[in-house]
């Protein structure tokens, strides 16, 4: 018999994935900060990077990754915690893609609006 996925082969795939773009920034960020030691002309050019229309559209995939990491993260525990929500475990997930959704359209809406509406 084949292993052909499913939902909790995708969530468990997205989380990993998630989680690392997430450490991914973090090292980013504790590098970029760190250019203050070089003097602020520095700082100041990679802050300007970051102005950059390409980088508001990777803050919202940022955001939108910590936010299901979070939510899957919080599926997982409850389904950790109490074994019988394993059996509507396709049922949570939905649930928490419709949460993912709701937050994330306005979150979405409001960090790209000044790059749509000119």
């Amino acid at each position: 018999m084949w292993y052909r996925g499913g939902i909790g082969h995708w969530s468990w795939l997205l989380h990993r994935l998630t989680g690392v773009g997430v450490l991914l920034f973090l090292c980013l960020h504790i590098l970029d900060t760190s250019l203050i030691a070089l003097g602020p002309q520095h700082y100041n050019a990679i802050m300007g990077v970051y102005r950059l229309p390409l980088f508001r559209v990777l803050e919202v995939g940022l955001v939108a990754s910590v936010l299901f990491h979070a939510l899957n993260g919080v599926r997982i525990i409850l389904i950790d915690v109490w074994v019988d929500l394993t059996r509507i475990h396709r049922l949570l997930f939905q649930i928490q893609m419709a949460c993912f959704t709701l937050v994330m359209m306005p979150v979405a809406w409001i960090m790209l609006r000044p790059l749509l509406v000119q």
